[in-house]
């Protein structure tokens, strides 16, 4: 009870600048109290007002009083001291990154309030006079903030507090006079709620960035622990290889068509001399000739060894090659996150001069990645070595020096990893595979009349004027098809069209284009794919299967061909690209563009993208 009684006599004799025990204490004409010194700091900064005020109810003296030290209540502190209890402070000093209070004298308090009409951040105590006083009813207080001096005009010294659009700048009430007085201005706090969904949108961009990078991540590390594990799994095969060979060709090569590891296949069977042995009665052979097939096993053993580093080496530039992209992806998550965390830190700030003014450097959306995709081949195969030799016994060291050379070749062809420019996401990344297409006139069908240098047809009553028929014509299906054939790489065209409707596709060259038949149709055989566009529907086609589409109409479509990656997809294209299709297949030669007309008033045009 004593202690709490002193506690309260502490404050009562409290300086409310200093926050510690008077000192000279002076009593002023509303009866509040100071130090001597703090009050007569304080006025000393009035001066040139002329009016003089107190700290804590904000009553205004002119002239500048007389001060005298209170002889009675520095009697009362000196006695206040001599107790010994002096009571820890009620709130905590000012550290590093914390904002100082304006008001405090000496070892500062830490500020809990920063008021935005008087440009001053105030400790717990100081600021109770703009809670209690109806003089600050008035002003915008917020949660503490430093460099407040950045609030200001810098010409007008004014609070800025007023947007201006035209020049995406906070200016103050005498800038919208002058500088920009036929510009188009706002509220600074009208400009932050618009801003303030686009910071949000950025936020969920940045996020679903690092979603994919994470995505992106997760399957590379699988892949690399994979072609680790591979590397280990083919010396195993290659030990396992050498011991059937010393029990016969014949039983190695059943054993290999009862293997499940399509790699230990591939190794063995691309090698032509065990067919070949095989076929010439191998286990005859080997009875007559022990020495041959001893051979045999070494020079196979010497092949193996050499092949088995050789795919050593590849793995180890895959493997480092997917850990160098791991770490460019986790440099960029970094980033991102780190991005995500300035983002969120600004939208929950209740200073809106502080947002606009960071907003421009801060919300500006994330750089499409320009990383390619890397995919990583766990599945390794060498393709087929060309036959050699067909006498074995003749010519096993010729052969098995010759097939190494051959075999080093394929394997250095064969890509471990494959680096793709990333999948387009938009528009204007299609167009970066734009191509120029023309039509044929020799494919065409003669109703079909071809203009606007061969990039338009029309379907006409009247029979058009083509040169001698010509094999590739389509004699009786309105087709008609383009000059170039498309194949190993992406690609990216787009057509309009309009009237009744048509069928938009590609085909093999070797399309059937002669009779009445079904399947000189594009996408009812298995030479073509095709998506067919009506004012009520679209269809997907290929080999006379179709997928019934459900999406809005569209008078342009965008088509994307992926050769090397097999897939063939078909867009609507308006503001944004609407995917209506995807054929996904092994493309096995060239492909070339293709339309089908409907009627007379359904004219097709490749657009010029360039």
């Amino acid at each position: 009870m004593a202690e709490a009684n002193i506690l309260v006599a502490h404050d009562q004799f409290s300086c409310s600048v200093c926050l510690e025990l008077l000192k000279d204490p002076v009593a002023i004409p509303c009866g509040h109290s100071y130090c001597m010194g703090c009050i007569k700091n304080c006025w000393d900064q009035t001066d040139h007002t002329g009016l003089y005020s107190c700290p804590q109810c904000r009553e205004a003296f002119t002239p500048r009083p007389v001060l005298g030290r209170n002889t009675m209540l520095a009697e009362v502190v000196e006695k206040l001291k001599k107790t010994g209890l002096n009571p820890p402070p009620a709130q905590s000093y000012a550290g590093p990154g914390d904002v100082p209070c304006d008001f405090c004298t000496g070892r500062k308090f830490k500020a809990v309030k920063s008021c935005l009409t008087c440009l001053a951040s105030y400790c717990e105590t100081h600021v109770k006079p703009h809670y209690e006083g109806a003089a600050f009813k008035r002003h915008k207080l917020i949660n503490a903030i430093g460099n407040l001096e950045q609030k200001l005009c810098a010409e007008h010294q004014k609070v800025l507090d007023i947007f201006c659009r035209t020049d995406q700048t906070c200016v103050c009430v005498l800038c919208i006079d002058k500088e920009h007085k036929s510009h188009d201005t706002v509220s600074a706090e009208k400009e932050r709620s618009v801003k303030q969904k686009q910071l949000g949108e950025t936020q969920t961009e940045i996020q679903q960035r690092i979603q994919e990078r994470l995505k992106e991540t997760d399957e590379l590390k699988q892949a690399v622990e994979t072609l680790k594990v591979g590397i280990d799994k083919r010396g195993v095969l290659l030990l396992l290889l050498l011991l059937l060979l010393t029990d016969g060709l014949e039983h190695i090569y059943r054993s290999l068509l009862s293997m499940p590891d399509v790699l230990l296949i591939s190794i063995l069977t691309m090698s032509p001399l065990l067919c070949s042995f095989t076929q010439r009665s191998a286990c005859i052979e080997i009875k007559e000739s022990e020495k041959i097939f001893t051979e045999l096993i070494r020079s196979i053993e010497k092949i193996h060894t050499e092949v088995i580093e050789l795919i050593g080496a590849n793995e180890k530039a895959a493997v480092n090659q997917a850990e160098g992209r791991m770490k460019k992806l986790e440099q960029e998550i970094a980033e991102l996150r780190r991005r995500n965390a300035e983002l969120k830190q600004l939208s929950e700030t209740e200073d809106h001069i502080h947002f606009l003014q960071n907003f421009q450097s801060l919300c500006a959306p994330p750089e499409a990645g320009d990383l390619p995709s890397v995919t990583v081949n766990t599945d390794i195969s060498f393709g087929a070595v060309r036959k050699a030799v067909s006498e074995l016994k003749d010519h096993i060291e010729d052969f098995c020096k010759g097939e190494l050379v051959k075999i080093t070749t394929t394997v250095n062809e064969v890509a471990v990893y494959s680096l793709q420019a990333p999948e387009p996401r938009n528009r204007a990344e299609f167009l970066k595979y734009s191509c120029q297409l023309t039509l044929d006139p020799n494919t065409a069908n003669r109703n079909l009349c071809l203009s606007e240098e061969n990039r338009k047809v029309t379907w006409r009553r009247e029979t058009q004027r083509y040169p001698d028929d010509h094999s590739e014509r389509f004699d009786s299906k309105a087709q008609v098809l383009c000059r170039e054939g498309l194949s190993g790489t992406r690609c990216y065209w787009e057509i309009e069209w309009s009237g009744g409707g048509a069928s938009i596709g590609v085909t093999y060259k070797g399309i059937s284009r002669k009779g009445e038949d079904l399947s000189c149709l594009l996408g009812c055989n298995d030479k073509s794919w095709s998506v067919s566009c009506s004012d009520s529907s679209y269809t997907a086609r290929h080999n006379n299967n179709q997928t019934a589409i459900t999406a809005p109409r569209s008078p342009r479509i965008g088509v994307y061909l992926d050769f090397n990656a097999g897939t063939l997809s078909f867009y609507g294209v308006s503001d944004t690209m609407t995917l209506l299709h995807r054929f996904q297949t092994t493309f096995t030669e060239p492909l070339y563009p293709g339309f089908w007309l409907w009627g007379y008033d359904s004219p097709v045009t490749i657009c010029q993208l360039n």
